[in-house]
């Protein structure tokens, strides 16, 4: 049972990194790795492409989310500031589920979501299929642990609810007050 278990969460993650690579680097389209393969002999062949990628990224630290919160009646700026955060949020659930140890889970949401941001925002530099912004990597790794927060509060509140309160106040010989 365990096996399936992990092979279960190892599957629906693998599909999670999908649907990532999916949605970050090929904005929804058909995951083509002939086209990947295309953009980087390009890209090697003719670096002024990447320097051209360059010259379009943020490497200034909330740069973006600040343009993005005085624009929050736009609907691009506001699934670029939300949509970032909400898209790593499952990475934090997953490493959640996959560690089970509040401290390295916490550690690994946090480095996996960095690692994962990093290496998609370096990729699309680099494939020149959009463009690299540190602000990407605030707000992807902020969803990391912020799903990670989000497992460990379903996994209180469901571990709550699996045994009865007389239970887990350690009596059964008398109804609780509220004041134990």
């Amino acid at each position: 049972m365990k096996i399936s278990y992990k092979w279960m969460l190892v599957l629906l993650y693998a599909l999670y990194l999908y649907v990532l690579l999916k949605v970050i680097l090929f904005k929804f389209g058909s995951v083509d790795l002939s086209v990947l393969w295309q953009q980087l002999h390009r890209a090697t062949e003719i670096p002024e492409y990447v320097q051209n990628r360059l010259q379009f990224a943020n490497f200034t630290p909330f740069e973006s989310i600040r343009m993005n919160m005085k624009h929050l009646s736009s609907g691009h700026d506001v699934i670029n500031l939300f949509g970032n955060i909400a898209i790593f949020m499952p990475n934090g659930i997953f490493v959640g589920l996959m560690l089970r140890n509040k401290i390295f889970g916490f550690i690994g949401s946090f480095t996996t979501s960095l690692g994962l941001s990093l290496g998609l925002e370096c990729s699309q530099l680099v494939f020149s299929m959009g463009s690299f912004d540190v602000d990407d990597l605030i707000l992807n790794t902020a969803g990391g642990v912020l799903g990670h927060g989000v497992f460990l509060v379903l996994k209180l509140t469901l571990a709550g609810t699996t045994m009865p309160i007389d239970e887990r106040r350690g009596r059964t010989d008398k109804p609780l007050t509220g004041n134990e």
